[in-house]
Order: structure tokens, then sequence, then C-alpha cells
């Protein structure tokens, strides 16, 4: 049984194909269309799902929508009449979005995928709440799901067990604990639904000074419930504007214009947005244990990728285990549909585990060669035996090269996992500022990961035996090590760990080993292959691309070692 999930038309649009129970291919259609985060119909990403299952359209038995657009028209109509007239200009720009392609978007992609095919439709959060559970190694858990809106819910509670999925409770629109974080991303000058993550690297940098203002925003309830203020909001009728001036009165200060200087009290502000969204985390999984006792937690929705607040809803819930399938957001919603439909609707035992993230394209070594050699002069490339590239690579990196690595199948999700990866030296205090500045071209505040062999993750990091393989967990970085390891510690002594295991990734696992022979330190610096601006790189031409604009020293191109003349 061959089913086809498809997320599309409000943010990161993706496909995945589920064939028999098991997740075939998954990826978004940023990596084909190269526009990042690009929402639009994932023909790019449904066309690799059918390549690398071997099949056709007229092969699939089920296609599945990640939410319900009915549902959803008659949330923004209902907000929009209610606050009438302030919404008209946002009521004027979606109209026309809606009468296009989303009120008949069962008519729609069945015109794109050209079949006659029934689609089905699953509910938003059941998507987020079933591309977690339905994929995780628990028979049975809590369940929880956290985002800025779906059809009309923003978050939910509920529970799994086996094939059966159970969602509870729920907190409606407008009150969102994503759509507050969103509002802080808004408010200190950086792009919303794409640079949540600035919020988060920019907070270690900042005091809790702005606490009390926060909590104004958000009021909280024993029972885990939250409201936003909405005094303070605009989300409920403005397509462009998540706050309104009383906010902006509320701090003190105009919001920060994009690009400019950032000061003290942005971090301040970013470091307060962020104590209070983990108080408000940590208190809603709380209420979801008493509701629903386990020792097992599942997340889902764009707010899990929020790590930081994740260490600290295991370091302060009673949960002792913890599953956050890696491309948490609407992405991992195409995911989350199939799965939902192959396990739940239609009653199969669950069979498949996600164990790590690869489920994108692979690329043969005649197909990396083309892309060299339509480079031309630009670069320089030896093929060499497995032992000698890694050796070579190792040596590199030592000496403070910075590698872009490009093997296997790329990753699903937005974190790069050793297949799309850029990777330095951790133990040199100047790579972060080198990587960030000559190569990746962001802010100086934006911290590296720390790519680790499992076997010694508890040595540098205050682990307590947990895995971080989607690196979706903060711990703090041990106080004998961070000295050590200084690029891929963070302000706040804390590191965004990816724990690395040879059954995942055996030849990334090797790199990091011949490091650890030449260094002493089983640790790797590492980053997405991309520049500031632009998806993680798909296809070889992509990498060639990418290290020729950057300052990038090699580039290992599956077993291919290539410079710069």
């Amino acid at each position: 049984m061959h089913i086809l999930g498809i997320s599309c038309f409000y943010h990161d649009a993706a496909a995945a194909l589920v064939c028999d129970g098991k997740l075939v291919a998954a990826a978004e259609e940023e990596r084909f269309s190269r526009r990042k985060h690009d929402f639009g119909w994932p023909g790019g990403a449904i066309a690799y799902c059918l390549r690398e299952g071997g099949i056709t359209i007229d092969d699939v038995d089920h296609v599945v929508f990640y939410e319900k657009p009915i549902l959803k028209f008659e949330r923004i109509l209902s907000c929009y009449v209610s606050t009438w007239p302030a919404s008209y200009v946002a009521f004027l720009k979606a109209l026309p979005l809606w009468l296009k392609d989303r009120l008949w978007l069962r008519d729609h992609v069945q015109k794109q995928l050209g079949t006659d095919h029934d689609i089905l439709f699953a509910e938003h959060h059941m998507s987020h709440a079933a591309s977690a559970f339905l994929v995780s190694p628990f028979e049975e858990a809590t369940v929880v799901t956290l985002d800025g809106v779906g059809e009309w819910t923003t978050t939910t509670l509920g529970w799994g067990r086996g094939s059966e999925i159970q969602l509870t409770r729920e907190i409606r629109f407008p009150h969102s604990l994503g759509l507050f974080y969103s509002a802080i991303t808004a408010y200190l000058g950086f792009e919303v639904n794409d640079a949540e993550w600035k919020v988060m690297g920019l907070a270690p940098y900042g005091q809790p000074t702005q606490v009390e203002k926060c909590r104004q925003l958000i009021r909280t309830q024993s029972d885990g419930s939250f409201a936003l203020n909405m005094r303070y909001f605009a989300h409920h009728y403005s397509a462009q504007r998540m706050f309104n001036r009383r906010f902006e009165h509320l701090f003190g200060r105009p919001q920060r214009e994009p690009e400019s200087e950032i000061g003290e009290f942005h971090q301040d502000v970013a470091r307060s947005g962020q104590h209070v969204f983990e108080e408000v985390a940590v208190n809603l999984v709380r209420a979801a244990h008493q509701l629903h006792p386990s020792d097992n937690l599942c997340l889902a929705g764009g707010c899990a990728l929020n790590t930081v607040a994740n260490w600290k809803i295991m370091d302060q819930t009673p949960f002792k285990r913890l599953f956050v399938q890696p491309a948490a957001g609407d992405s991992g919603g195409a995911v989350g549909a199939a799965f939902y439909i192959y396990n739940t609707v239609l009653g199969k035992p669950r069979e498949f585990t996600l164990r790590d993230v690869y489920l994108g394209p692979s690329f043969s070594e005649p197909e990396m060669e083309t892309a060299l050699r339509d480079a031309g002069a630009q670069v320089r490339w030896e093929k060499l035996p497995r032992e000698e590239l890694l050796q070579r690579t190792a040596a590199f990196l030592r000496d403070d090269k910075v590698i872009g690595w490009f093997q296997g199948r790329m990753e699903f999700g937005p974190r790069a996992l050793g297949s799309r990866s850029i990777l330095a030296n951790p133990m040199n205090p100047e790579m972060k500022k080198i990587v960030n500045s000559k190569i990746k071209f962001r802010e100086f505040f934006r911290p590296f990961a720390p790519a680790v062999l499992r076997e010694h993750a508890d040595e540098y990091f205050e682990m307590d035996g947990q895995e971080s393989p989607f690196m979706l967990l903060v711990p703090p970085v041990r106080v004998d090590k961070r000295a050590r390891i200084p690029a891929v510690t963070h302000a706040d002594g804390t590191g965004r760990v990816q724990t690395v295991t040879r059954e995942a990734n055996e030849l990334y696992y090797e790199l990091i080993r011949q490091f650890a022979l030449l260094t002493g330190v089983p640790v790797l610096l590492n980053t997405s292959f991309n520049v500031r601006g632009e998806p993680i790189v798909c296809t070889p031409r992509d990498a060639v691309n990418c290290f020729l604009k950057t300052g990038l020293d090699y580039l290992v191109l599956g077993h291919t070692l290539v410079s710069k003349p």
C-alpha cells in the first residue's frame, strides 16, 4: 500500500511517501525550488518521492493533505468579520488566494497530480501528533502539539497507544504560544516563520530584565492552559503585523528595524521572551502528564523546534524519555498525515521507527563528477580511497580548515545531520566567528552545533544518558570541557547536541572518530550546508555553487576531495 502525504500553501511545503507502513522518502520543496521556506505546490518533492519509491501516481492508493482547508477558511473568515473594519486590508489580500486555489484544494491537487484519486484530509494538529507518536520508539506516550495555528487549534494534549491517537484537550486561536514567540521575533526586527531561531540564539546574551512585561502578554493557569492578552496583539485581524502600538508602548521602544544594530535591550527582550515561553511550555507539559501519565513524551508542532525549551521540559517535568520528530513544523505534517491514514484510520499495526532523517535524494559519483566538470577551472578535484579521504579530511579539520560535507541521502527537516553539513574544528575559539562571517554570512550570535560520538556524549555534555540524534536538545556543556570546545559552547554554556552513531551514519561517525584520533576530541562543529537566505543544498551542483561563493576551504563530494585553485 502506497500513501502520499502532502503539506503546502501555508508554511514549508513538503511531500512524504509511506509504503507498506515504512517511510520511503520525505523532502521539503525548498530544496528543489531553491526558495527558502517555499510554501507553494511541492511538485519537486512529490516527483522525488514517487521516483524514490519506484512508482507513479497511478500506483498510489491514498493521497492525503495535512489539514482541512474549509475549517481554516472558516476561522479566517470568522476572525476577519469579528474584527471588521480593522481586518479590511488583510481580508482583501486573503480572499483571492482562497478563491483561486485553497477553497478548491481537492480539485487543485487532482489537477496537479494528473489523477482522479480522491483526496483525503487530516486535521492539522492530528497530523502533527501522528508525525511524532506513530514514528516514535514508544508503544504508548503522552502527546503534546504546539504551533502558531492550524485550522482553529494552536495547542493539543492527548495520548497515543499502539496505532491509536486521542487528542483530549485543545487551546484555540487567537491564543497561541507559537504566535507569542513570533510576536517577540517580529518586535526584534526578525522575519516571522523564519528567524525564530535567531531569538533563541540571541537570548543567552541578554538578561531577563523584561520578564514581567512578557508575562503581561500571556497568562498561564495551573491546569496548563494559557491565554494571550489580546490588547497587545494584531495577528487576529492583520496579515502584516503580529502586534499593535500597545505592545511597543509596553516595552517602551518601537520595533527594531531589520538589519539595524542589536543592542543590550534587544538581547534582554530575547532572553525574557524565551524565559516566558519556557515557563508556559513546562507548565503545559506538566499538566499533560497529570492528565495522561506516562514516562514517554512526544512533542510536535513548530514550537517543538525550540530546543532550549525541550531541554527544560525534560529537566523540569516527570517525563523520562522524549521524542521529537525532527521536521516538527508543517513540513512534517506530510509524514504525519500519511501515517495517520495507514496506522490510525486503516488500523494497520505500527512497523516503522524513525531512527534517522536521511530521507531525501542521493546522487551517484558520475553525477557529482558532472557538476565538477561544469565548474571547469574554478575547482580542482581528486577521487580518494575511503580511508585516505577520512584521514585527510580529519587532518584539514584539525588544521582549522572549514569543510563542505556532501554525502548520501539528504536530510529531511531543518537540521543538517551529516549529509549536507559544513564541518569545522570546535577547539578553535575563533572558529565560530570565522564560519559566521566568512561562510554563512550571518549574525555574530548564531550558535553552532556540536556533533559528538554517542559513546562520548556524557563525557562532554550533561546529558544524563539522553540521546539527541536529531539535534533537538540543548544540554549544558560540562564545565571542564567548555574551554576544550569553545566554538560549539554557546554564551550560556550550552550546546545544541547531535549524538552520532555508526548505525545511523557510518561515514560521518568515522570522520569524527578520525578527528578524535588526531586531537583527542570526539566532537566536530556542524552547521547546515547553505548560506544565509538559501535552503540547505540538495544536489552536487548546489554544493559546488555554495563552495565557490563562500570561504569554504574544501568540499568533500562523495569520495572526491575538491579544492580551489
